[in-house]
Formats: structure tokens, C-alpha cells, sequence
């Protein structure tokens, strides 16, 4: 049984990972065609270095991501500090909204936001959807995936050593800062790095609430793929691949650094 296992563990690996392999191994073909590879070359990286729609929708996203990721990172975690504090049926009220925009299909959130800044933005003559909708868009979306992350952090941090430091004498602000913050800290930390990934992968939302002069790097590839087929878009889905690659990896070693930092310190 053991080895079935391992093989179904392989296969379900090989069903997954293998459309990025081919997508990576291709970014480096010397010529065009996607089932052929004519020879190793870097050409298709240079190409998409100097397409100045790739670069545009590439600067704006990453603005928005990491605004959003930060603003989100705040938002969330003071939420889950509120959350955290309720007792009773009024947390499960406020777990149960906060998780709403997390199981509720994006197309949804993404009509809904889309038909309340036409709204409010009709009240606006000369004013109409762009950066700034997106970026509340985005903030939005990604807060709930925040309180996810810090809540568990908050239920197993002992409350008694934040009253600690406030019966030795330490200033409320002081002690939530040098004693809470870095008890959550690698809550917030992978909830930020969440956002992040979250903000600069997300399609759906950003279609319906960047408006008609604003175009997020999900929606440059989209209109690319509607063109004849360029090996561009191989070379940017290796290079988005990485980031996220590198960012996962940073959230999943944290952990394990930390706790190899404590048993040092221990010893």
C-alpha cells in the first residue's frame, strides 16, 4: 500500500507541475514553436524586457500589490486583534463575515465592487475607475486571507505575558509592540507575503474594477493570448513563477529557522 501511495503522491506531482515545466523549458527556446525546442537561447527574455506593454502592466501591478499587501497586512491584523478579543457568538458573527470574501467566488466580489464604484463614482463628474479602485479593491480581498493567517498565531500566544509586562510597568503601546507583535510576527509576515501573491495573481477583480485606461499584467496576458501565440508570455509566467517560488519558500523555511534559532538559544 506503501508503495501505491508513493506512486499516486508522483503522478498527482507529475499532473500538476509538468504544464510549468514545459512552460519554463520553452522560455528558453531559440525559436518559436511551442513543441519543438530548436536550440537554448535567452532572446525571448530580451524581448520581453524591452515590450513596453509587458513593462507598463508589470510596474502598476507591483505597485498595487505591495500597497495593497501592506495596507491589507494592517487591516487584517488590527481585525484579528478585535476578533481575537470577542467571546462568544459575537466572534463566530465576525468569523463568519470575514469569511465570506474568502468562499464566495470572485466573480461575485468582483461585479459587486465593480457596480458600487460606478455608483459612488457617478456622484463624481470627471471621475472614474482606475488605480485607486483597484487598489480598495484589492485591499479588500486580501484582508480576510490576513485575519486567516494572524488569528491562529493570537489563540496560541499566552495572554498572560502581554499583563506581564504591564503589571512590571510597561506602557500599553510598548508592551502590544515588544511583546504581541513579535509573539504574531510570522502570522503577519505570511499573511503578507499571501496578499502579495494574492494582488499580482488575481485576474478576475482587477478585470472588472481597473477601468478601461488602467490594465493590470493578468489582463496584458490575456489580450496576448487572444494574438498569435509568443514566447513571450513563457519567459514572464517562468519569471512570476519564480517570485512566487521564492516568496513560498521564504514562508515555509521561516518556521523552521525560527524554531533552530530558539534551540540555540536554548542550549
Amino acid at each position: 500500500m506503501k508503495t501505491v501511495g508513493k506512486i499516486f503522491n508522483i503522478l498527482i506531482f507529475i499532473f500538476l507541475y509538468a504544464p510549468i515545466f514545459v512552460v519554463v523549458f520553452f522560455s528558453f527556446n531559440e525559436g518559436s514553436s511551442r513543441a519543438l525546442f530548436e536550440g537554448f537561447s535567452l532572446q525571448w527574455y530580451r524581448e520581453m524586457f524591452e515590450d513596453e506593454l509587458i513593462l507598463s502592466s508589470l510596474y502598476y501591478p507591483l505597485v498595487i500589490a505591495v500597497l495593497s499587501a501592506i495596507i491589507s497586512t494592517v487591516i487584517g491584523t488590527m481585525a484579528a486583534l478585535g476578533i481575537n478579543a470577542l467571546k462568544g457568538w459575537k466572534k463566530s458573527v465576525f468569523l463568519s463575515v470575514n469569511n465570506i470574501p474568502v468562499v464566495n467566488p470572485d466573480i461575485v466580489t468582483a461585479i459587486s465592487m465593480m457596480i458600487l464604484f460606478v455608483f459612488v463614482l457617478s456622484k463624481f463628474h470627471g471621475m472614474e475607475m482606475g488605480f485607486g479602485t483597484l487598489l480598495i479593491a484589492h485591499i479588500t480581498f486580501n484582508s480576510p486571507y490576513v485575519v486567516l493567517s494572524v488569528l491562529p498565531k493570537l489563540r496560541g500566544m499566552d495572554a498572560n505575558i502581554y499583563y506581564a509586562a504591564l503589571d512590571l510597568g510597561c506602557p500599553p503601546l510598548k508592551s502590544f509592540l515588544k511583546v504581541v507583535i513579535p509573539q504574531i510576527m510570522p502570522g503577519i509576515v505570511s499573511g503578507l507575503i499571501m496578499a502579495f501573491t494574492l494582488s499580482l495573481d488575481d485576474f478576475v477583480i482587477s478585470y472588472f474594477n481597473s477601468g478601461a485606461t488602467f490594465q493590470t499584467l493578468p489582463i496584458t496576458i490575456y489580450s496576448m493570448t487572444k494574438k498569435p501565440y509568443n514566447l513571450k508570455l513563457n519567459a514572464l509566467s517562468t519569471m512570476l513563477f519564480a517570485v512566487v517560488l521564492v516568496l513560498m519558500l521564504i514562508v515555509n523555511l521561516r518556521p523552521a529557522a525560527e524554531k533552530k534559532k530558539v534551540r540555540r538559544t536554548a542550549k
